[in-house]
């Protein structure tokens, strides 16, 4: 009887082995294809293909909280209401990017706000996504009162720098789908929402700088200052999520 409890126990230990060295060299391989497609022209890199959080961190972290959950093909954050958790639990993905066209889906919560940044540096220093990366907003225009501060805030805009041409948001609990390019090679920046061009904006100084001057990122040091970075998710303090998130580098 121990002799062949000994055996089951092997034969478990080497098959747990075995799931967990197919584990690691599946998450080997999908770094690996990101880091060869990645600086080939017209080629689509998917950075999230809905049932795992490969090329992805939260910021400043090694991986990804339990405040970020995949539902349904899409990546969930779920904001701890009791005000026990203060840190915030921005999402950036591993690699970093120049020009690019990056394609995604979004869904708000009533009343929530969110956001997508690129151009992100992890520093130390800085606490916080924001504080290096630029914005399009991620917003419920009709109910959070971020709308109510200006067309700049609201959802699509280059925050608080340019506005949307119009709202073309769906209703809360409907997808959007979103096309942000950022383009240094022609000095081009743009917001597709829902099909529609609503956001045209310079990348490059003296343009940029002079945007920014007239915003309240104005005597930020690190803000919008890289040209190359990491793409984040922004933890609001509100319920969002996000899926079919691909991008290809210009």
């Amino acid at each position: 009887m121990k002799k062949s409890i000994y055996i089951l126990f092997s034969l478990l230990l080497v098959i747990g082995c075995k799931e967990k060295k197919q584990e690691i060299e599946e998450t080997q391989i999908s770094d690996q294809t990101l880091e060869l497609t990645k600086g080939v022209e017209n080629e689509w890199i998917v950075l999230f293909d809905g049932t795992s959080f490969n090329h992805w961190h939260e910021y400043l972290s090694e991986d990804v909280s339990e405040a970020w959950k995949i539902e349904d093909g899409a990546m969930v954050f779920y904001p701890n209401k009791d005000g026990g958790d203060t840190k915030a639990h921005n999402l950036v993905t591993d690699a970093e990017f120049t020009d690019f066209e990056l394609s995604l889906e979004w869904k708000i919560a009533e009343a929530g706000n969110s956001g997508i940044f690129w151009g992100v540096k992890e520093l130390p220093r800085l606490p916080e996504a924001y504080q290096t990366g630029p914005e399009i907003q991620v917003l419920d225009n009709a109910k959070h009162p971020d709308a109510k501060n200006g067309t700049t805030h609201q959802a699509g805009s280059l925050y608080d720098m340019i506005a949307p041409t119009k709202d073309v948001t769906k209703p809360v609990g409907a997808w959007n789908t979103c096309v942000i390019k950022i383009n240094h090679k022609t000095n081009e920046g743009s917001v597709v929402l829902n099909g529609e061009l609503i956001v045209n904006f310079p990348v490059n100084s003296p343009e940029w700088d002079a945007m920014v001057a007239k915003s309240k990122f104005a005597d930020w040091s690190d803000f919008g200052k890289y040209t190359t970075g990491k793409i984040g998710l922004q933890d609001h303090g509100d319920q969002v999520a996000y899926r079919n998130i691909k991008i290809k580098e210009l």
